[in-house]
């Protein structure tokens, strides 16, 4: 693929302390991707989220938003990047002392370029697109696990972004929720041409929303490809993580760990 990417991690290694997280990471995201990663629990795939918005910065590498070298920008310069890339946060992140309209107006009004009025119709606006029209005055105690989640997509596309990162977005709903959830990633992205990073273990979920997949395992990429090859994954790691067996080499990595 000759396209340049919008994000590219070149060569990325991350460390805290004497542990390594991230052990050369190379991996390019292009425009209107929808590239899930998938990998265990506690793998690094939320810390690659983490370096793309400059949160973290990688221990050694590159991590590039076009030709912005983001773990290099000013913090003026990152925070005007960052308008640019919405985050759906594993629960949700509402405020719970700000109604729905005030947690969706919030990234908005840091910026002041915008009036309350023309604010209010961004908000009535992005609530329709997710399906959560007319909630603007309740309390996130009041909405269903679905729902913030759905008001959680809302906030993120607020500043109209060219990237949105989502972290876990079927985390703690039931199966229909999650397949709307997922429905709505998918016809967001189509309908306005963003580019998708979507973190996840839930292969359901995975399955159905990528155009691309990449796997994360042992601080590596070990596979990035189409979906169709994950299924007829050779890599046993992959075909393993892949149909839930219990047998293969992630559980033996772990019968076989140094119990000390």
């Amino acid at each position: 693929m000759n396209e340049t990417p919008l994000v590219h991690l070149d060569r990325v290694f991350l460390r805290f302390g004497d542990k390594p997280v991230l052990d050369g990471i190379n991996l390019k995201i292009f425009p209107k991707d929808r590239l899930v990663v998938l990998g265990q629990s506690g793998g690094g795939k939320s810390t690659m989220l983490r370096l793309i918005l400059g949160i973290l910065r990688p221990t050694s590498g590159d991590v590039r938003y076009k030709h912005l070298r983001i773990h290099r920008l000013s913090r003026s310069k990152l925070n005007l990047l960052r308008s640019r890339i919405g985050m759906v946060y594993q629960y949700s992140a509402l405020i719970s002392s700000l109604n729905v309209r005030d947690n969706l107006a919030l990234p908005v009004e840091e910026l002041g370029r915008k009036s309350p009025k023309e604010i209010d119709q961004l908000v009535e606006e992005k609530l329709a697109i997710v399906g959560m029209a007319g909630t603007e005055d309740k309390m996130p105690s009041e909405l269903s696990g679905g729902m913030r989640k759905r008001v959680s997509l809302a906030r993120a596309l607020m500043m109209d972004p060219e990237l949105v990162l989502f972290d876990e977005p079927s985390a703690g709903l039931d199966p229909v929720m999650s397949s709307v959830i997922d429905e709505l990633i998918i016809s967001l992205t189509e309908k306005t041409s963003s580019t998708s990073v979507i973190v996840t273990h839930e292969m359901d979920s995975a399955f159905r929303i990528a155009t691309r997949m990449a796997m994360l395992y042992q601080g590596t990429i070990i596979q990035d490809d189409a979906p169709e090859s994950f299924r007829n994954a050779k890599n046993p790691v992959v075909r393993q993580f892949v149909t839930g067996e219990v047998v293969g080499p992630m559980t033996e990595t772990v019968e076989n760990a140094d119990p000390s």
